[in-house]
């Protein structure tokens, strides 16, 4: 039975809740770190080990004894997550909580939760429903504006300073934490999931207004190990794309800025990550570049990969989208200034 001081509420009105009032995930703790509504608290009624337990005496004795073995699991240590949840909730006392189908779990949590005198909005659908409502949402049509260019072009930069000019800017590689390239999580902290990309990536689109169009830079289907939710991926595939070309002496500098700081090793490990495509000469020569110090010239031998690969991805796409900017300078204010020329002229012709 649910108790007075909870209540069910749908996927829209738990998002909206979710702007004042803390959200709870009542998984396991392997449930949450493959995905979860960004900024939950993760209370979980069982850990993995006990889940599992729960799950298996449930097939092979129903769920009256799956039931009772819940119950002597948790129940020892069910003061806890009151405590637990009583610290999240705060002077207001009230969560959103959710499990996985919005079942047993988060009605028992919220349960023990009312104990304390907790308000609790139970989500309808449980995270399943947050999932189809994210992918939905990501499927739908939106108007986007594409930046790309060859690695080292100063892309992600630029996108910042069309962000400081009052543009709605994504930026898919800070949410993978990964840029790109085979070089492209050193420095970096571990990637999420692409479950939990995707829901990060739902949270900055429903920040954005939807009548205005969001600029991002152009990526491949993973950045990564992280892999772009396909509908969403098609539909920037199908939007227009402003080409900043720059040549490899303009690129270099910046790419020296950004990667010779690093050990030799971790730099060697990424040069190994390509070496089938960069084949065993060009390769050698990265490698011994590397180890003599000579960074400038193991960056030029990658980047002949990296352009040759992109220019190619390049030719995929519909060429009537795509909008060439030539630039001789790495300055990233009058390169900003020169793509959002172009973006105003792309918005006059159509």
């Amino acid at each position: 039975m649910v108790s007075q001081q909870t209540h069910k509420t749908g996927i829209i009105s738990f998002l909206e809740l979710a702007g004042d009032i803390p959200v709870v995930d009542v998984r396991s703790p392997s449930e949450f770190r493959a995905g979860h509504i960004p900024g939950a608290h993760n209370i979980p009624l069982f850990d993995d080990a006990e889940r599992a337990e729960v799950g298996t005496r449930y097939k092979k004795e129903g769920s009256l004894n799956a039931i009772l073995e819940g119950i002597r699991l948790s129940g020892p240590v069910m003061h806890l997550k009151l405590e637990e949840a009583l610290r999240v909730a705060g002077e207001d006392k009230r969560l959103l909580v959710h499990c996985w189908r919005g079942g047993m779990r988060s009605e028992a949590m919220a349960w023990l939760f009312s104990l304390g005198g907790i308000e609790t909005h139970v989500l309808e659908g449980g995270y399943k429903a947050y999932r189809r409502h994210v992918l939905e949402a990501l499927a739908a049509n939106r108007e986007m504006i594409i930046l790309g260019g060859l690695t080292g072009s100063g892309k992600t930069h630029i996108l910042k300073h069309i962000q400081g000019k009052g543009n709605q800017v994504i930026d898919l590689e800070g949410l993978a934490n990964h840029k790109g390239s085979a070089f492209g999580s050193l420095g970096q902290p571990a990637q999420p999931s692409s479950e939990h990309f995707s829901n990060l990536l739902f949270e900055q689109l429903s920040l954005s207004d939807p009548e205005k169009p969001v600029w991002l830079e152009d990526e491949s289907r993973n950045i990564g190990m992280v892999f772009m939710p396909e509908e969403f991926y098609l539909k920037m595939q199908g939007s227009p794309a402003i080409i900043l070309v720059m040549d490899i002496d303009t690129r270099l500098p910046r790419l020296m800025e950004e990667y010779s700081c690093y050990p030799p090793e971790l730099l060697l490990r990424s040069v190994m990550k390509i070496s089938k495509r960069l084949g065993g000469d060009r390769t050698r020569e990265a490698v011994d570049a590397v180890n003599s110090g000579n960074f400038a010239t193991a960056i030029a031998i990658t980047l002949q990969y990296y352009d040759k690969a992109y220019r190619y991805s390049l030719t995929r796409k519909p060429q009537e989208l795509l909008h060439y900017v030539n630039t001789d300078t790495d300055d990233v204010e009058i390169n900003a200034g020169r793509i959002l020329e172009a973006a105003s002229r792309l918005k006059k012709s159509l």
